[in-house]
């Protein structure tokens, strides 16, 4: 007897056609998000065949935005957050009023009322939590100042567009629609437009700052004694249910309670908890859900998308989508040069930002419930999503680009010794010398290391192997991507090279060519197979030691020239047999 199942109907369909489209897409060098997005499309209403349910997809979509947040909590501090401040957020109030204002200049071209333009700029201006941290973490920049000032900025986004979505209803009739509205959500969206604006704007801010209060009085000490409570009971399903449960609950419980957007009650929480010591075990039990429900977040805005909008709405979408790659970029990186930040640095947050997303859905629909945006501005949105989305990895592609000549060009016009501000928690009057870290001005400095050994990743296992190296007085340099592990590993005198190892400048600057043994501590296979054929490549006799977790990476990492790996399990058993063999045996009776 067959059942109505639109559920797990929704997640066959979406997840499955986004592996095939996604291995497509990777098989031609194509970033696999863009086979997500077609995916999407081919499920969605506007195409034939299967239809998905889209209202399951959008909730579906949502547990992966608040799961990709959580884990990008988990590897940020309050002191991370406060570090930027003083550009994440004037940079991004004056990114959202510019993009405003080309958003409604665009609205008034197509005849539009002046509350549409409001609605349609301010949608145009924020940028998508999810894009932006997918294309964070595939360069492994959320750790980096970089990366710092791009999370600080897009929590400022959200917070300004929570304020918008609260002001909305109650600026209605002033700005041309209906004064009146029923808006079926929770917390703060549903206060009524009686408050008057001032009365909502009032409430609004005491309710986040409420949540905040709660987050970092209760929420530091609750919700890292959970956590070892938890672990202390040696169950690891009971360890990955708490911490599923509490971010999923915090994610929830700041929107119904204070108001606060899903994502951003997410964050916090992963904040809070990254003040544990069980936080990177947490980050490692969420990673799973996090990358298959971020997967149905883009086969969700692949639904909305209709194709033929494309030839009905040509040059307006071509407008738009001009207004969201390059006018927020370019507004992007002139703020931050204007705060004196690297071009590497401008580059990459005007790159970050040049998309919009699940906030700017949620701000077309509340405009066209509130009879504020015509029914054309919500497909422009929709379609300027798809094509920036789509676009990014190209955007990111520029910048890498553009960085040489735009340094050149600092570089003639600035006097080489200049002091610059190194970020925002510079103290008022002190200065830092223009040599900031390599990863921020370009590519790091070669080594004058020669026979040496290059470890890649300083984690558990980096860490006890560069102990033994140090004790026994090998020369070895460290390439690392994190920030507070750098700063450690310079306080004690070993030599780095910030970044991500798979990447070919940072690896130059490690002279694999003159070094004698590579040590590969990362977990990732992929990534540590991509630095196993660098290393090849440069030096045919470089002594090559990996490490895996099962027999299928130990002949990848073999097939692809590794020397030696050494799989985990395998040696814990291997441990394990020698004690139970040395064991001194128990003296027979007489």
């Amino acid at each position: 007897m067959p059942h109505d199942t639109p559920l797990i109907a929704t997640i066959v369909a979406g997840l499955g056609l986004a592996f095939v489209f996604g291995a497509l897409a990777n098989r031609f060098r194509v970033p696999p998000l863009v086979g997500y997005l077609i995916a999407g499309v081919l499920v969605g209403p506007n195409t034939p065949g299967f239809v998905a349910d889209a209202g399951l997809a959008n909730e579906l979509a949502e547990i992966g935005v608040i799961l990709l947040m959580f884990g990008v909590g988990l590897h940020f501090s309050l002191k991370d957050l406060l570090s930027v401040r003083a550009i994440a957020v004037p940079g991004a109030i004056v990114q959202i009023g510019f993009a405003t204002a080309l958003g409604a200049g665009l609205a008034w071209m197509l005849g539009w009322s002046m509350g549409a333009g409001l609605v349609f700029g301010l949608a145009l201006s924020v940028a998508s939590t999810v894009v932006l941290l997918r294309a964070l973490q595939e360069r492994r920049l959320i750790e980096t100042e970089r990366g710092r000032i791009a999370v600080g900025w897009l929590i400022v986004e959200d917070l300004a567009m929570v304020l918008a979505l609260v002001l909305l209803p109650a600026l209605a009739g002033v700005l041309g629609g209906q004064e009146q509205v029923e808006v079926r959500s929770g917390g703060l969206l549903s206060l009524p437009a009686s408050y008057g604006v001032w009365g909502v704007v009032g409430i609004t801010l005491a309710k986040v700052a409420a949540f905040v209060v709660v987050m970092l009085v209760v929420g530091r000490r609750l919700i890292p004694w959970i956590l070892h409570y938890v672990a202390h009971t040696g169950s690891r399903e009971l360890f990955r249910l708490a911490v599923l449960a509490i971010a999923l609950g915090v994610a929830f419980g700041a929107a119904k309670l204070f108001g606060v957007s899903l994502a951003l009650g997410a964050f916090f929480a992963g904040m809070i908890m990254s003040e544990s010591e069980l936080s990177h075990r947490a980050a490692e039990e969420s990673l799973p859900l996090r990358d298959a429900f971020s997967v149905l977040f883009f086969v969700s805005v692949g639904m909305l998308f209709d194709p033929f909008s494309l030839i009905s709405n040509g040059w307006p979408i071509l407008a738009t989508l001009a207004i969201i790659v390059i006018g927020k970029s370019l507004a992007a990186f002139v703020i931050v040069v204007v705060f004196r930040y690297p071009v590497a640095t401008a580059l990459m947050i005007s790159a970050s930002l040049a998309q919009i997303g699940e906030f700017s859905f949620i701000l077309a629909e509340l405009g066209v419930g509130l009879k504020l945006l015509p029914e054309q501005g919500r497909d422009l949105i929709l379609a300027g999503a798809i094509l920036s989305i789509v676009l990014n990895p190209l955007m990111f592609l520029a910048a890498d680009r553009m960085k040489p000549w735009l340094e050149a060009r600092a570089g003639r016009t600035a006097p080489s010794g200049e002091a610059r501000p190194i970020g925002p928690a510079t103290e008022p009057g002190q200065v830092a010398s223009v040599a900031a870290p390599a990863k921020e001005d370009g590519p790091p400095p070669r080594t004058r290391l020669t026979g040496h050994t290059i470890l890649i990743g300083y984690g558990r296992v980096g860490s006890l192997v560069g102990a033994s190296l140090k004790q026994a007085a090998l020369p070895f340099l460290v390439i690392e991507d994190a920030d507070k592990t750098l700063a450690k590993l310079k306080a004690e005198g070993v030599e780095t090279v910030a970044g991500n190892a798979a990447n070919g400048d940072v690896f130059a600057a490690s002279n694999a060519e003159g070094a004698k043994r590579l040590i590969l501590a990362i977990p990732n296979a992929f990534e540590a197979g991509q630095v196993v054929l660098r290393a090849r490549a440069a030096n045919q006799t470089i002594e090559i030691i990996a490490r895996a977790h099962s027999d299928a990476e130990v002949e990848h990492l073999k097939g692809l020239g590794a020397d030696t790996v050494i799989m985990g399990e395998r040696e814990i058993a291997r441990g394990i047999v020698e004690e139970v063999l040395a064991a001194p045996k128990a003296p027979t009776a007489a």
